[in-house]
């Protein structure tokens, strides 16, 4: 029995690892969530079940302990069981938890990382997270508490001087954008990137103070990315032809309409 945690990447399928996909090709069973594409699952053997998990909003805790129970049920059952999620399983994918689970309940239990769209989605649209003379370092934060409140790192992340990466944080932008007025001024630079290495990707440029506007604007809205710090300043907002364009270059397979 065997339980295989395998990071999609953020979104676009080529952007799995080729140890991903030799996972898939011996799944008898993918549990896969909503940021994971589906075109990965074509990996799989035909044979193999695939199981949708997931819903873009996170999951309840009694959510996750029902996917916990399918990992070690589908595991007894036929073997190898490969769950697929995007980004990194272990950056605010809730990983560990599934690996302590599977482990306590005698699986063995392997973990193939995957590039999370902290990373990711900045680089592909042009945004460092370090710059020399700029920015030494960064922060990956989540922007909601499970409570629903925002959180105390986000707060210490605005004092300082770094680039910020806020995940999961779109619900709480005004808050955001108060703290970041309150520490680093209104002129402070924000990127919001939607669906950032996908054909349907929105993006919004700004400063703390106009970025809510431009969220409107634009109808930006989750799964998003929000960038703040002097690493965006030279960042503009995309034109329809840009869009286009960056939507032309894609790979076919991702350009495909997901079913």
């Amino acid at each position: 029995m065997k339980l295989t945690l395998v990071g999609a990447g953020p979104g676009d399928p080529e952007l799995i690892t080729l140890k991903g996909i030799r996972a898939l090709r011996a799944a008898n069973v993918v549990l896969y969530d909503a940021l994971a594409a589906e075109a990965l699952l074509d990996y799989a053997p035909a044979e193999a079940l695939r199981i949708f998990v997931g819903k873009r909003a996170g999951m309840h805790s009694a959510q996750q302990r029902e996917i916990n129970e399918m990992i070690v049920d589908y595991a007894r059952r036929y073997g190898h069981v490969v769950r697929l999620k995007g980004g990194d399983p272990f950056v605010f994918g809730r990983g560990q938890e599934e690996k302590d689970y599977a482990e306590l309940h005698g699986l063995t239990v392997e973990v193939v990382p995957g590039i999370s769209s902290a990373l990711a989605v900045p680089a592909l649209h042009g945004i460092p997270l370090t710059e020399r003379g700029l920015a030494r370092s960064f922060w990956v934060v989540t922007g909601t508490t499970r409570q629903g409140s925002l959180a105390d790192d986000l707060v210490h992340a605005a004092r300082s001087s770094a680039t910020v990466v806020i995940l999961m944080g779109m619900k709480q932008l005004p808050l955001i954008t108060r703290e970041f007025k309150r520490h680093r001024g209104p002129h402070e630079p924000v990127a919001i990137i939607q669906n950032g290495s996908r054909p349907d990707m929105k993006m919004g440029v700004g400063n703390v103070s106009t970025i809510e506007g431009i969220v409107t604007r634009e109808g930006l809205d989750s799964p998003a990315i929000i960038i703040v710090g002097p690493v965006v300043r030279n960042t503009q907002q995309p034109t329809q032809q840009a869009v286009e364009e960056i939507i032309r270059q894609l790979p076919t397979i991702v350009r495909q309409p997901q079913h």
